[in-house]
């Protein structure tokens, strides 16, 4: 019989049969038509088994290599953990070891948007918050509005999965499937809201006005004392269909002006508690990331989240207020942390 060079699929398959049958390699050879020395190597190989992975020893990390890498670390933010090293000159340590040593000195994390700050943006934030350090910010409404999408900010989705697990399926939308723009305020411990806007509708002037009319008047100011009216101050920030000159007759007229109109400082989205309510909110209806199939269930989620949400959560918003001019004192009109 002719010797060949490999062994098919087939032929090793049935070798493994007669192997568990009790069958001698020099039987299995005739019975398959190979040679005797082709049958030995494959069972010799097999029963080999493959070898075990032998790790090299890790490079150490001296403790002044490590007082280099923290001062690196903190001077390059952002930057790989290559990028890190490298600054230290410090060669041939893994990638496994360098993001170890970086995560008991350090925090992976993303850059934060916000707008940009310049001295005049900057001296208007000192000035609103000299004008109104006196003030009792339990009788302030805080407003704003947010968007949600159906899957939530890009790099939520992303959490710890057991070994031998498979990550979940995540949905991948050609068009991004739209959002909700939903609107509310606090005031002291009371959430007022949310409310949806309709969708399709573009908040101009008008339609931001009449949306006030719809839902926050006719809904929630309406059943409000006139001793509460009184006392209530109005906050909203400048974007274009708030400070227009129609929103602000119209609000006139509604008996909001003068200084029941707060002034808002430009680009200080950090000074507003509302905008903690909408993480606390988003948190909860992304968590394990957590996606929608409809506009109309993202809302019901963002409904039940404001429900669980409970007045001292808010009441720890709203109570934060005086130390957040305070810190905006002592930064001189930038940035403050939320």
């Amino acid at each position: 019989m002719g010797q060949k060079k490999d062994l098919t699929g087939s032929e090793k398959s049935k070798i493994v049969r007669y192997l568990a049958e009790g069958c001698s390699s020099l039987k299995i050879a005739k019975l398959l038509k190979r040679d005797h020395r082709t049958i030995k190597r494959f069972i010799q190989n097999s029963q080999q088994g493959r070898k075990k992975h032998v790790e090299k020893p890790r490079r150490k990390i001296t403790a002044h290599e490590l007082r280099k890498v923290k001062r690196a670390a903190a001077k390059m933010p952002l930057a790989t953990s290559l990028a890190i090293f490298q600054s230290c000159n410090i060669t041939g340590v893994p990638k496994s070891t360098r993001c170890a040593i970086l995560r008991d000195m350090a925090k992976v994390r993303k850059a934060e948007r916000r707008p940009p700050l310049n001295k005049t943006h900057k001296l208007k934030r000192q000035d609103w918050a000299k004008k109104y350090l006196k003030t009792d910010f339990s009788k302030v409404l805080w407003t704003d509005e947010m968007r949600v999408s159906l899957d939530g900010p890009d790099g939520w989705a992303r959490g710890w999965i057991g070994k031998g697990q498979r990550a979940p399926v995540r949905l991948r939308r050609q068009q991004g499937g739209g959002g909700v723009l939903v609107w509310a305020g606090i005031i002291k411990d009371e959430l007022v809201g949310p409310f949806r806007v309709e969708d399709g509708v573009k908040l101009n002037s008008q339609s931001y006005c009449q949306f006030l009319e719809d839902t926050f008047f006719k809904q929630w100011y309406r059943k409000k004392s006139a001793s509460f009216k009184k006392n209530m101050i109005f906050m909203q920030d400048n974007a274009p269909s708030h400070a227009s000159k129609y929103s602000t007759a119209w609000l006139a007229r509604k008996g909001i002006k003068e200084e029941k109109l707060m002034t808002w400082p430009p680009c200080s989205p950090d000074l507003n508690p509302i905008e903690n309510l909408w993480s606390i909110i988003k948190c909860e209806i992304y968590k394990e990331g957590k996606q929608y199939t409809s506009l109309n269930s993202v809302w019901e989620a963002v409904v039940a989240a404001a429900r669980n949400v409970d007045g001292e959560q808010i009441k720890t918003l709203t109570e934060s207020m005086d130390g957040r001019l305070l810190s905006v004192l002592a930064k001189k009109g930038g940035y403050i942390g939320r």
